[in-house]
């Protein structure tokens, strides 16, 4: 199973370290992909849920472990010039990475080949699928 930490959290949220550069290093180096947020604005790619807060490049970004969420078109755009492994959603139930992965909304009917999306914030009885993206991605490591 593909294990995601969401923002870099391995044990639950962490607003203040979410999207950092150390933060998601250390997730990776313990072994997990991360799930990052990406803005791309005056030519230059920053990390950051709601506005831009860390600068950073396309080496990291590149990085087989990150998974970019593009939070403005602009970034949509630009992880695409790049080839990095990209998606983009609000509230759709289903999402196709650029790397055709299933990206599913939290709460959503699983697939055999979905990533399951914070399922700490719905009510699954069992998570059977490709991969799980999570604030308590520890949990899930076996």
């Amino acid at each position: 199973m593909l294990l995601i930490s969401h923002r870099g959290n391995l044990n639950g949220i962490q607003s203040d370290d979410e999207n950092k550069p150390d933060y998601l290093n250390f997730a990776m180096q313990r072994g997990f992909d991360v799930e990052v947020d990406v803005r791309f604005e005056n030519n230059k790619f920053f990390l950051g849920h709601d506005y831009s807060q860390y600068e950073t490049n396309s080496d990291f970004l590149l990085n087989k472990k990150i998974w970019c969420h593009a939070k403005n078109h602009e970034a949509l755009l630009a992880l695409n010039t790049i080839n990095a492994h990209y998606f983009w959603h609000q509230e759709d139930d289903y999402t196709i990475t650029s790397k055709g992965f299933l990206w599913t909304y939290p709460g959503k009917k699983l697939l055999t080949s979905s990533i399951c999306v914070l399922p700490e914030t719905a009510n699954y009885k069992k998570i059977e699928c490709l991969g799980v993206c999570s604030d308590f991605i520890e949990r899930y490591k076996k």
